[in-house]
């Protein structure tokens, strides 16, 4: 290779060039793949106050519990699914997941009571296991440390843009009632599993496992990719140690960071399940009515300056490098916010101040999923990821039942909103003392 060419490659532009078809060639698509997977995992909350509570007769308790049992087996098999992305390859693997939890989310179309459903939302949970720290392992995988929060953040829009579209769209769907002969919550589960069934079929053809294999990427920016992510993965291994299994189940940062993301997945689970039963709710608090279709666009509202929020906080953190307090102020905002909304005289208020919580939330959490691959590399990446996400989404079960439980034990939201309150209080200071814990050890890098 001449000078000429190995400056190039080096270059500022190979770099740009890369990131830039990174982004727009992989993260729309997988981030496609995210809005779908979020779909079918909170089409419940859509259902229940449209015609399935009733149908079914579910009381509060029930549904939470339904809710929330979908993470008993995504939890069980959330490592070992994982894992064994990082030794088939994350197209196999990832299109693997989506037809699975395509065709037993097409099963909710038919369900007939409380234990059908119950059983229906674990084998969703059993077939979903492992495609969000999947996917986050596999974007990390194709950019260096320093673009890892934009590319992150990119893929996370999808998370609240899923509410922004699909609460609309799930209210379209259960509109209309009698397609098939179905009535309008069972046609909406029907309308929500197929593009999880056809995603997966086109993801086996169009994803690629590694930047030497993309023929969307020139030889110079294959290089450029292949080196720096070799010299970082070799430096951050040098630098930690931690790159297998035994320095994951060890590791206190690890336990930190599970514990801290349980916290904010609490907020995150308990608005996708019972923002929707809120607002039915307020009907009775204000003496509003809203059509199914209405409801549907009023749960959309905080979401979309969420995105906003969400994207506009990860530029910050990727243009000063990312702090604790990028993580930290979202924590205690939403600490705050999420038990005001229910002091609120009217809807739009209470709208209002749960745009905050949601806004919030979001902007923490990209930033929160740069921070593993910081001191862990290879399987203990792919491990560590998904233990993260497994321990923190013990939130995704507990978060539903225990607002309902209470919801059934007080008759209103106030008591489990405080509860979410604390969590989110606890992410925060779990946040403080890890960033004062990695200010002492220097072997590992830390979000100062």
């Amino acid at each position: 290779m001449d000078t000429s060419t190995a400056a190039q490659q080096r270059g500022p532009g190979v770099e740009k060039s890369a990131i830039r078809k990174v982004a727009v060639r992989l993260v729309p698509f997988v981030a496609l793949m995210f809005f779908v997977n979020y779909l079918d995992r909170t089409a419940i909350s859509f259902a229940a106050p449209n015609g399935m509570r009733d149908d079914l007769a579910l009381s509060a308790a029930q549904f939470g519990f339904a809710s929330g049992v979908f993470f008993v087996g995504y939890l069980l098999l959330e490592v070992p699914s994982n894992i064994a992305l990082n030794k088939f390859g994350a197209r196999r693997w990832l299109a693997r997941i989506m037809v699975s939890w395509g065709v037993v989310a097409l099963l909710f179309t038919w369900v007939q009571d409380f234990t059908q459903l119950a059983v229906l939302r674990f084998l969703l949970g059993v077939a979903e296991a492992g495609f969000f720290p999947g996917a986050v392992l596999f974007l990390s995988l194709w950019v260096p440390a320093r673009h890892r929060g934009k590319i992150l953040a990119l893929f996370y829009l999808a998370q609240p843009l899923t509410t922004v579209i699909g609460a609309p769209l799930a209210g379209w769907l259960i509109q209309q009632h009698g397609v098939f002969g179905l009535e309008g919550w069972r046609f909406m589960f029907f309308g929500v599993a197929i593009p999880a069934i056809v995603l997966g079929v086109v993801a086996w053809f169009y994803l690629t496992d590694d930047p030497r294999e993309a023929k969307w990427l020139t030889a110079a920016e294959k290089d450029w990719l292949t080196g720096e992510l070799a010299a970082e993965k070799e430096h951050t291994a040098a630098e930690s140690g931690h790159h297998g299994l035994r320095s994951v189940f060890g590791n206190g940062r690890v336990w930190t960071l599970a514990m801290l993301y349980f916290g904010f997945i609490y907020g995150l689970y308990t608005l996708a399940f019972f923002l929707p039963a809120i607002i039915g709710d307020f009907e009775q608090r204000f003496g509003t009515t809203f059509g199914v279709f209405e409801k549907g666009l009023i749960t959309a509202v905080p979401y979309l300056p969420a995105a906003i929020a969400l994207y506009l906080w990860s530029r910050d953190a990727t243009r000063r490098g990312l702090r604790s307090w990028h993580i930290t102020v979202p924590a205690v905002v939403g600490a705050i916010s999420v038990p005001l909304a229910l002091f609120a005289g009217s809807p739009v208020l209470t709208i209002a101040i749960i745009t905050v919580t949601a806004c919030a939330i979001f902007a923490a959490l990209p930033n929160f999923w740069t921070l593993p691959t910081k001191f862990l590399t290879g399987v203990a990446a792919a491990a560590g990821i998904a233990l993260i996400n497994t321990l923190g989404n013990l939130a995704g079960f507990l978060a539903p039942y225990v607002t309902g439980a209470l919801f059934d034990w007080t008759g209103s939201y106030v008591v489990p909103m405080f509860v979410v309150g604390a969590f989110l209080l606890l992410s925060a200071v779990l946040m403080v003392l890890l960033t004062r814990t990695e200010r002492a050890d220097r072997r590992v890098p830390a979000a100062e």
